[in-house]
């Protein structure tokens, strides 16, 4: 009788954990990093709530094959998540890029939601402009760019087909993340980083304004002491695990002004003594930026309303 495929094998007798790193996710199965080579891995019962960079502790089963029994505390974990369902990305990181192209075009709303998952989590964020050798297309790229460069966020131009020595000089010996709409070169950027890597690339199509999905799951490439996971093109970044208030607080230019409100559970939208609303009209907080909030907010709302018991 042919053995059923989502039962994890037994293990060897006797045999010892070995300690390994998630470097791919393919729904219940999972491919680790160990001292002893790569493993196709397994889980225990339901859980399957494992990401690239998670640290575990596994038990060899076949030859190439194993069974996850552990997970190491994680530092931190980047995820995007709507009313029912969640998407884990990324975890233990220093630092996510969010690469954006002077074409297709990007979203700034996206941007804005990649920043916030990451300051939610703590973890630090560089934007990227590629393809910045298209020159007629990128004095309007700077300037949708502006409106985060002014808040801190480094912004690095680059063209990933020349080349990307600026970029592996930031991210050396760093746990990176590499997240964006599809079409804006992320794999591209994967095989000038780590050339064996050998992501697949594609060209965008130009009639929908956006780029063909090229990368199918998450994976994580070695890069010296530190590692780069590339990540599936998103059109969507929900963030419904995000209550309220700590949505604000991941909005960097925000925070000053929280707790200043007239009232405590204020919505920073129509009520009168509004901290943020009157920092946006006087300019002292971009609003777009503002919108960006309320867009999140609106979404986390109709989320939970959705699914109460989220």
């Amino acid at each position: 009788m042919a053995q059923n495929p989502r039962r994890p094998s037994a293990p060897a007798p006797h045999a010892p954990r070995l300690e390994g790193v998630v470097i791919a996710t393919f729904g219940r199965h999972f491919e680790v990093s160990t001292a002893s080579g790569i493993l196709r891995c397994v889980t225990r019962g339901k859980q399957n709530a494992y990401a690239c960079g998670d640290e575990i502790e596994l038990t060899p089963t076949t030859a190439g094959e194993g069974v996850i029994e552990a997970l190491h505390p994680r530092r931190n974990l980047l995820w995007r998540s709507d009313a029912f369902r969640q998407k884990l990305l990324a975890a233990n990181l220093d630092q996510i890029i969010v690469v954006v192209a002077t074409e297709p075009g990007f979203s700034t709303l996206l941007i804005s939601r990649c920043l916030a998952a990451a300051e939610s989590e703590g973890i630090d964020a560089l934007i990227v402009l590629n393809k910045a050798d298209l020159s007629a297309q990128l004095p309007p790229a700077r300037k949708r760019l502006h409106l985060f460069a002014t808040l801190g966020y480094p912004v690095l131009e680059l063209c990933a087909l020349d080349g990307a020595a600026a970029l592996a000089a930031q991210i050396e010996g760093k746990k990176c993340l590499l997240v964006g709409q599809s079409g804006m070169g992320k794999s591209t950027l994967t095989n000038a980083l780590t050339p064996e890597a050998c992501a697949a690339t594609a060209a965008i199509s130009i009639a929908l304004d956006s780029g063909k999905h090229t990368t199918t799951l998450a994976r994580l490439y070695p890069r010296g002491s530190g590692w780069l996971v590339d990540s599936p093109g998103l059109q969507a970044f929900g963030l419904a695990h995000l209550a309220p208030e700590h949505l604000a607080h991941a909005f960097i230019e925000f925070r000053p002004l929280l707790g200043q409100c007239r009232f405590r559970d204020c919505r920073h939208d129509n009520e009168p003594g509004c901290a943020l609303t009157a920092a946006s009209a006087s300019g002292v907080i971009s609003s777009q930026r503002l919108a960006h909030y309320h867009a999140i907010r609106n979404e986390i709302a109709a989320a939970r309303k959705a699914n109460p018991g989220r």
